[in-house]
């Protein structure tokens, strides 16, 4: 039952994040596709990263300052670099894109990304095997374009198709709606 149930909790399609941390002494990158928007008030966002990973050891305390860089369509080998375990570590693996530090964080801001967040961690929670890391978004600069998605374990760029309108469902538009009390 559980590989059935990894399968179908794979077609959540979700956007795709490069996450970059500077201080002094390190620097680190990591690919997520798991960064979600909590509240707007204040401006939260919630990032899962797995026990024992680099980032999480590095932001894994409340107080903690990093950048997520959220990638555009056209950024699938940025996704790919990041999610190398092979790449170098500290702050050569930035060597192979144009990047400025975020004036909240100091961790790097991809050039090209979709958008930018600088963040500071307000909480983390061990859920199974990662940890939940629930951020302030302090600073922001957003871009333009499609996003880059991942989808069944793809990843997927192109054009969106946006709706005309929303579509209400069929029984919102009958007078009574079928099951309704009398």
């Amino acid at each position: 039952m559980i590989p059935q149930a990894r399968a179908a909790l794979r077609k959540l399609a979700s956007g795709v994040a490069v996450l970059t941390y500077r201080d002094g002494e390190h620097a680190h990158g990591a690919t997520v596709s798991s960064v979600s928007a909590v509240s707007r008030d204040p401006l939260l966002l919630a990032i899962c990263l797995g026990t024992g990973s680099r980032f999480g050891e590095l932001v894994g305390t409340p107080g903690a300052r990093f950048a997520v860089n959220i990638l555009g369509a056209g950024q699938a080998r940025l996704a790919g670099w990041f999610a190398d375990p092979r790449r170098p570590l500290g702050l050569v693996q930035f060597d192979c894109v144009d990047w400025l530090p975020d004036g909240f964080s100091g961790a790097p801001l991809i050039d090209g990304s979709l958008a930018r967040l600088g963040c500071e961690v307000r909480s983390v929670t061990l859920a199974g095997d990662h940890h939940l890391v629930v951020a302030e978004v302090v600073t922001g600069v957003p871009g333009d374009g499609p996003p880059l998605l991942s989808f069944a374990g793809q990843l997927h760029d192109g054009d969106l198709r946006s709706l005309p309108e929303r579509q209400a469902h069929p029984y919102a538009l009958e007078e009574e709606p079928m099951g309704a009390a009398r």
